[in-house]
């Protein structure tokens, strides 16, 4: 693994927006009134084909063994540990869980620590609303194609989710698909992912139909969720969350009506009602209670730090169950020092109330003074593609991070 530095094309801004990545520049959270490249083709970063089949093997690995830790938290009731709290909730994630082979389920993202020598370490699951999608599926792609024709990536995104549709469209009832976003996302992010996957559906065959989530409604005459065509929505993928989904005005009916698959209910929500068990941070430190010493976790606990804020020990991040793009994250160093995002990242004290994953510190590698993240993502269950997001501000991956394409040579 190396950072390259390259000279960016002419005109890269507009190809990569009409690539679909119409956030390519995006306001700067640092700097009101400012922008800031999100899509950063000044550098690129390079893998050997040996390292990325090591790669691919662990994120396959790491994903048999999160379903593992659901079935455990599902078979000893450990709901109380994720916040799962909220009335029915428990039930409908045991129910979808033990359901899973009829729900469709497509797609997830593993956030890793890689300095290209030793084992990559997992920092989260994000399994439920994953994003930086586009990115990672097609403009690297053909970025790849033009700067370097003769190299390879790590990416066969848009092909496995064609794929993963295809597989799993005898789990989803009759009628169109609805693929939902929240209105709530400024830069365009969800929108666009969510279009982009509601294409990767159309071309495995589907019908779909686009909608905002503030547009579902709720018809109390038929008991059903409708669109704003009074159409049933029998199956809906949302790049929404679960624990948002829960405590919404309709969660009560959304919990009553819940298909589970084979569109016998109301409503097949994708992705499913168990991927809460993979997207919350208490996963990692069940995960090290299951796994103890595994190359690729990190000690993780979820009744404070314990010997991971001794004198002289390795220090330790407390993550909020729930948090999201490094909000709320404190990061205690072997030193004994402190920091967590600026006020810049939003409301810090947003996150933190359903409680705290403590895992060891992991400082990520520095490459020329920028810190990568790997995003390794999984497909229907198999890897399927890189995308890499550096700082050089922060130990904390934010909603400022740059995007960064890769090759394979």
């Amino acid at each position: 693994m190396r950072r390259r530095t390259i000279e960016p094309r002419p005109g890269w801004r507009q190809t990569v927006e009409g690539q679909g990545l119409l956030y390519a520049v995006c306001d700067d959270p640092r700097n009101p009134g400012q922008e800031y490249a999100y899509w950063d083709e000044s550098a690129y970063y390079e893998f050997s084909s040996p390292e990325v089949e090591r790669l691919e093997g662990v994120v396959e690995e790491l994903h048999e063994l999160c379903l593992r830790a659901a079935d455990h938290v599902v078979r000893e009731r450990r709901f109380a540990d994720y916040g799962i709290t909220a009335p029915g909730l428990a039930e409908a994630v045991t129910e979808s869980w033990r359901r899973r082979d009829e729900q469709p389920s497509v797609y997830g993202r593993f956030d890793l620590a890689y300095d290209g020598s030793g084992p990559a370490k997992l920092f989260e699951y994000n399994a439920d609303t994953p994003t930086s999608l586009i990115e990672a599926a097609s403009p690297q792609w053909f970025w790849m194609e033009e700067r370097f024709p003769g190299a390879d990536q790590w990416n066969s995104l848009h092909e496995r989710l064609v794929d993963a549709w295809a597989r799993q469209k005898h789990l989803l009832p009759p009628g169109p698909v609805h693929f939902a976003h929240s209105r709530g996302d400024t830069e365009g992010e969800d929108w666009m992912t969510t279009l982009y996957l509601q294409e990767t559906a159309e071309q495995a065959g589907l019908t779909t139909v686009g909608i905002a989530m503030e547009d579902i409604g709720w018809d109390p005459l038929s008991g059903r969720f409708v669109d704003l065509q009074q159409r049933y929505i029998r199956s809906v993928f949302k790049l929404y969350p679960w624990e948002w989904l829960a405590t919404d005005e309709f969660a009560g009916q959304l919990l009553d009506g819940l298909d589970q698959g084979g569109g016998t209910g109301n409503t097949l929500w994708i992705e499913p009602a168990w991927k809460m068990l993979l997207s919350n941070k208490a996963l990692l430190a069940v995960l090290w209670e299951l796994f103890p010493g595994h190359p690729n976790l990190l000690p993780a606990y979820l009744d404070g730090p314990r010997e991971l804020a001794d004198p002289g020990g390795p220090g330790y991040a407390a993550k909020p169950l729930l948090g999201r793009e490094g909000a709320g994250v404190r990061i205690v160093a072997p030193d004994g020092s402190q920091s967590r995002l600026a006020d810049w990242a939003g409301d810090p004290d947003r996150y933190g109330a359903e409680g705290y994953c403590y895992q060891q510190f992991c400082p990520l590698p520095e490459f020329d003074g920028n810190r990568p993240v790997l995003g390794t993502w999984v497909v229907d269950g198999e890897s399927a593609g890189l995308g890499i997001r550096e700082t050089e501000d922060s130990l904390i991956t934010h909603q400022g991070a740059r995007f960064l394409p890769h090759i394979i040579v």
